[in-house]
């Protein structure tokens, strides 16, 4: 299979790359580099652990004003990781997820239209269902921020396309990735690298707000088992089968690491989801697929791959 993946550089896309590399498919990686979350020297070094690969190719390329056309021909699937994530930034400059998210998918799925063939499997996220997230895909779609409503709108350009030009396609719902190699800009990610620097974790709202965490693994999993289906218009959570409040979750990280965690209460954020439980049935009976990662057990990964790792502090962003 030849596959291209956009965001190839990111925390799932590498790790999508790697796999699909592993087994034995030709990969076209696409990577803008943006530095709008975190530096683009974290993405050019995941780019460069991936270099030299046989089957990989790396293209620099920005969505948003590059058509993907010169390189379809021969191409199986696209898996669309490319975008702009986190619900703080969108409020501020929704031109910016705007581009990344709707303009740049709606230039692909041109492109797509043009070169009858390829597929597509466009990650999307549990942000379209709103503050409170509790069932299957059919749940009503209200989300509660910017960048949730940008990705619903690809989402629907997917429809779009579908109905009207044959565009072969899925949508996988994302419900909050977590693992070795996070964003640095994520919750976990912040939490253990303040524990290791000896400074007060900053923790937004009561602290309760729940999420139904999905592991790294996992996501890699269900999203090569869609680019190698043909599972045209399914929608698909792909979410882990237990769900945990942040301050129990900061306990954990905390307990890997033999650190007692001093807690900075921070306002909550606008649009910030309070509960996240996901059911990923669906996406069982499509691709055989469940998540295996146990949540403490994920957790406690993670903690000790940034003890291993000791990324600098400056490149820590935000809060919890």
């Amino acid at each position: 299979m030849k596959a291209i993946v956009t965001g190839a550089a990111g925390f799932i896309g590498a790790a999508v790359t790697e796999r699909l590399l592993r087994d034995g498919h030709d990969v076209l990686g696409v990577d803008a580099f943006l530095p709008d979350l975190y530096p683009a020297e974290v993405k050019r070094a995941r780019a460069r652990g991936m270099l030299g690969h046989p089957s990989l190719d790396l293209l620099d390329l920005d969505l948003r004003t590059c058509s993907l056309a010169p390189w379809l021909d021969g191409v199986d699937v696209v898996v669309h990781l490319a975008a702009l994530p986190g619900l703080v930034g969108s409020w501020d400059d929704f031109r910016t997820y705007q581009d990344c998210n709707v303009l740049a998918t709606q230039r692909l799925l041109a492109d797509l239209a043009a070169e009858p063939g390829p597929r597509l499997v466009l990650a999307s996220t549990s942000s379209v269902y709103g503050a409170e997230v509790d069932g299957d895909e059919d749940a009503p779609l209200v989300p509660v921020s910017p960048y949730g409503v940008t990705k619903l709108a690809a989402e629907r350009l997917v429809d779009a396309y579908r109905a009207s030009h044959g565009l072969e396609a899925a949508v996988l719902r994302y419900f909050s990735v977590y693992g070795p190699g996070q964003r640095p800009d994520m919750a976990y990610a912040v939490v253990c690298e303040r524990l290791l620097a000896g400074l007060p974790v900053p923790i937004v709202g009561t602290g309760r707000q729940s999420r139904c965490n999905t592991h790294i693994d996992d996501v890699v999993e269900a999203t090569v088992r869609a680019a190698e289906a043909r599972i045209d218009g399914a929608v698909l959570n792909v979410c882990g089968q237990e769900e945990i409040a942040l301050l129990d979750a900061v306990a954990v990280l905390a307990d890997e690491l033999g650190i007692e965690p001093v807690i900075e209460g921070l306002p909550a954020r606008a649009g910030d989801q309070l509960r996240t439980r996901g059911d990923s049935d669906r996406a069982h009976a499509l691709l055989g697929w469940s998540p295996r990662v146990a949540l403490e057990d994920g957790l406690r990964g993670q903690a000790r791959a940034a003890l291993e790792r000791q990324v600098p502090l400056e490149s820590v962003v935000g809060a919890a």
